[in-house]
């Protein structure tokens, strides 16, 4: 028997109410804002996100070979280029995206966490 379930994915980031628009937006959900220092994003698929502020956040760098990415979500896609042009009108950054012929890609949300688009 385990001795825990995942509760939440919780995101660092210096503005929690920003970045969980940009997931609303990317995976569903609702904002819920308790008008401090954490937002939860209630009602989407799969595992809940929330976000919390963070002063003096640093944004993982990506890639590099002195430093960790410590975390990132793979979010499954029908449409890998459809998804692209979704995710990049919302504000997230290419990181690694240069292989089309992959299965997934490679993006930062607009607080710098990295996160992958996997085609199903």
């Amino acid at each position: 028997m385990p001795i825990a379930t995942l509760g939440a994915v919780v995101l660092d980031c210096p503005d929690p109410v920003a970045l969980a628009r940009f997931y609303a937006a990317l995976i569903g959900g609702t904002v819920e804002d308790d008008g401090g220092r954490w937002v939860d994003l209630t009602g989407a698929p799969g595992t809940p996100l929330a976000f919390q502020a963070a002063p003096g956040f640093v944004p993982p760098q990506w890639p590099r070979p002195d430093g960790s990415q410590q975390v990132h979500l793979d979010l499954t896609v029908e449409d890998l280029d459809a998804a692209e042009r979704e995710v990049l009108a919302l504000g997230a950054r290419p990181l690694d995206t240069e292989d089309r012929k992959r299965s997934f890609r490679v993006y930062a949300d607009p607080a710098g966490h990295p996160f992958c688009l996997c085609a199903c």
